[in-house]
């Protein structure tokens, strides 16, 4: 893995099938109407739009929100499995005390429950003995303490991989893999600034599912689904949007959620963005994050949403989360190298469950798996609206976060995951950025100057 720069191959083309059949929201929420002459255009209702946009309408300011989907969250996706809510994307509430969304959950009621701290630890086709489980808990906090001293480090912009230490021991290829698997790239193609945001403490899930909760804080908000945005015109001191039917709204300003790898190739702009801002969006990765639902009443662990570290065979999970909220199900989380591969292969979201059993089969035994199923599999890779899981900065690219947070011409804004330094490839980090924006937004329009 180290020194090595994966590229992403193109999905194969005839060939199987790249994403499954499209799923209903669990949760739809009662949208309102867009109003005639909003002061503000929000494009995209994900995250960081529904933060924008509920932020606007408590400041007063009129919004209209533009979503290229038929539904709102973006990532963020539950959808209901044998009775269960199950998110096909984002299900961590990172860093409860700065996520904006485990305080407001817990001002609205919302069901959180804190992620446990201990994980399973399975080595060599047996559960870890008591040393072994110790060995895996000290490489890791060895990383983890390497890593942040280096990220504090003044102009520490280099690799995440060039502090770690030299050796972890036998847990060295497992606590790159994990690190690489929560980046979304392999740490040699992470900046190191970017390390400490990634430590899994006072991390929350949501009983009912991380989407649904987004969905019902966008209720009442006017949104527009299947609007995606063609182009935005911010000459002259206002914006002009027009969708790709044709239909044209007019505004005071624009905030621009649209993810990172998407906003590469679109929405176009008039006249084009200044060379840096286009540099700075240019220059960021895509992130890969990936994950197979599996329902599996026989798997060996026990006790709900705990991780499980499996080591000391030639292939392993990059991540399991395990009996999810109790039940059988758990999520097989795939990361770019397995995405990769599969991709390569062309073999689709069926290919995945092969890959998922084969790897489970050779760790587990085939017999334990009699009563496995594989409902659904995540592809945010290929979803046109997102590219990809997330944003990812490379080393030597931190400071294109301080470029995208200015304003240009005091007319278009941008906001996402991707511009978050302590909550970097996160809904709370995307709701966090949306808020931001609109404060700033607000506190223009009302002084007269936007």
């Amino acid at each position: 893995m180290k020194g090595a720069t994966t590229r992403i191959p193109r999905p194969q083309a005839p060939g199987p099938r790249q994403t499954d059949a499209p799923r209903r929201p669990a949760y739809e929420p009662r949208l309102a109407p867009l109003p005639e002459t909003p002061e503000v255009l929000v494009i995209g209702a994900g995250a960081a739009g529904i933060g924008a946009a509920r932020t606007l309408a408590e400041r007063g300011v009129t919004v209209a929100v533009l979503e290229a989907r038929d539904r709102v969250g973006g990532r963020a996706l539950t959808v209901s499995l044998r009775g269960h809510a199950l998110d096909l994307g984002a299900h961590w509430l990172h860093a409860g005390p700065i996520n904006p969304l485990v305080a407001l959950g817990r001002d609205r009621g919302e069901r959180l429950r804190r992620a446990p701290q201990d994980s399973h630890v399975w080595v060599r086709h047996r559960p870890g003995r008591p040393d072994e489980v110790r060995a895996n808990a000290r490489a890791f906090a060895r990383a983890d303490q390497a890593m942040t001293r280096g990220g504090a480090e003044a102009g520490a912009d280099r690799s995440a991989a060039s502090a770690l230490p030299p050796s972890l021991g036998p847990w060295d290829a497992r606590v790159a893999q994990v690190h690489g698997l929560v980046s979304g790239r392999p740490l040699e193609e992470v900046s190191l600034q970017d390390f400490p945001s990634l430590e899994y403490s006072e991390n929350f899930f949501l009983a009912d599912g991380y989407g649904s909760y987004l969905a019902r804080l966008a209720d009442g908000l006017p949104i527009a689904l299947s609007a995606p945005v063609a182009r935005v015109d911010w000459s002259g001191g206002r914006v002009r949007v027009t969708t790709a039917g044709g239909t044209e709204y007019r505004a005071r300003a624009a905030i621009v959620t649209v993810p990172i790898m998407v906003l590469r190739d679109g929405p176009a702009f008039t006249p084009p963005l200044p060379n840096a801002v286009r540099a700075a969006v240019d220059g960021f990765s895509t992130g890969i994050y990936e994950h197979a639902v599996l329902h599996w009443p026989s798997s060996p662990f026990r006790g709900r949403d705990r991780l499980a570290a499996v080591q000391g065979a030639r292939h392993v999970p990059a991540g399991l989360l395990t009996r999810i909220d109790g039940t059988p199900f758990h999520y097989y989380e795939l990361d770019l190298h397995e995405a990769a591969a599969i991709d390569a292969a062309g073999s689709g979201v069926d290919g995945v469950r092969r890959h998922v059993r084969a790897v489970l089969g050779a760790l587990f035994g085939r017999a334990r798996l009699r009563d496995l199923t594989i409902p659904a599999v995540s592809t945010w890779r290929h979803d046109p609206w997102s590219l990809g899981s997330w944003a990812v900065v490379p080393p030597g690219h931190a400071p294109a976060r301080h470029v995208l947070r200015e304003p240009v011409a005091d007319t278009v804004w941008f906001a996402g995951e991707a511009l978050s330094r302590e909550q970097w490839g996160t809904v709370g980090g995307a709701y966090a950025e949306g808020m931001r924006a609109a404060e700033a937004v607000a506190d223009r329009i009302r002084a007269g100057t936007a």
